[in-house]
């Protein structure tokens, strides 16, 4: 059983994660460590189909896990990054920029030693993210991360937790009338054509505000304003226009719930040329890393772009 050493703060930007890998089953041993959320993360014996990135023998309210990474019976292994396939690289060096690898570890099917998966966990600018790729190293979704003492909680979070922001409040939103005087200068000075859309603030102080000047923008600052980077995001030509999170089809909600589970819907625009439409373009947060993902006129997925 893995000695549990409690770290001193929520909000540390970079975490230093560590976890074992057995059979994905209850009452496996598995550990993870982060300071990303305020303690040395181990868990524990949850519903098999609840896998984690982190279990012991004991429940801890101050674990991490991942949910769903992994079904009953089915073994995992532990991968090293350089054993990582080529498709698995090169799709977390092209979207999670600048990540730093923590473990990944693949899966059998149930009862038989058929390859079904892959699971990944990286930190991107300071947060854990655990993404699970199929057999041929083909990106499946982002695993929807919870604490320990959410994990049999209706939503998976809880009024001041580390994901509370999943209760669709809102609280983390900036109106740019209020956004910090550096930022608007910084605008101003460098981009005076953008239009400021919607900004966001994160756990660690940083602000991200989309911008449109033709196309959108995500650009992001540092809690004192300071400038980190900027990104186009995807999008289609025509006008955008605003519009709420029932007023998307069904298809693109559908694929937002089944790669991204428990996402934060932020905002949406509609793209149209004289009154045909082009697509939608959808920001929204997992796991408190946003991202805009696009699709087409009928709903169909496009491409995703990792923001901040």
């Amino acid at each position: 059983m893995k000695t549990i050493t409690k770290l001193p703060t929520l909000l540390a930007l970079l975490a230093i994660v560590a976890f074992g890998f057995t059979a994905c089953q209850k009452g496996d041993d598995v550990s993870t460590d982060s300071s990303l959320i305020a303690s040395q993360l181990g868990a524990v014996a949850v519903a098999p189909t609840s896998s984690v990135l982190s279990t012991s023998s004991t429940t801890s309210a101050d674990s991490l896990y991942a949910m769903g990474a992994c079904q009953k019976n089915q073994r995992k292994t532990k991968v090293a990054q350089e054993a990582l396939s080529a498709s698995i690289t090169t799709y977390l060096t092209t979207n999670y920029v600048g990540y730093t690898f923590i473990k990944a570890f693949s899966t059998t099917l149930p009862n038989t030693t058929t390859l079904d998966s892959y699971v990944v966990a990286v930190l991107f600018n300071g947060k854990p993210v655990a993404i699970k790729f199929d057999a041929t190293g083909t990106f499946v979704k982002v695993l929807e991360l919870r604490e320990g003492k959410d994990l049999g909680r209706k939503g998976g979070h809880h009024a001041g937790g580390f994901f509370d922001n999943r209760d669709g409040k809102q609280r983390d939103s900036i109106a740019v009338t209020a956004l910090p005087q550096t930022i608007k200068q910084y605008f101003a000075a460098n981009y005076a054509q953008d239009t400021l859309k919607s900004a966001w603030v994160g756990k660690d102080g940083s602000i991200l505000v989309i911008s449109k000047n033709v196309k959108y923008f995500g650009t992001a600052f540092k809690a004192d304003g300071t400038f980190i980077k900027r990104e186009s995001l995807p999008g289609h030509p025509g006008r955008g226009k605003e519009i709420a999170q029932d007023k998307l089809p069904a298809t693109v909600l559908a694929y937002l719930n089944t790669t991204y589970p428990n996402y934060v819907f932020k905002k949406a625009f509609e793209h149209s040329i004289n009154g045909t439409l082009k697509g939608h373009l959808v920001i929204i947060d997992a796991n408190l890393t946003k991202y805009a993902v696009l699709f087409n006129a009928t709903g169909a997925f496009v491409e995703a772009k990792i923001i901040r």
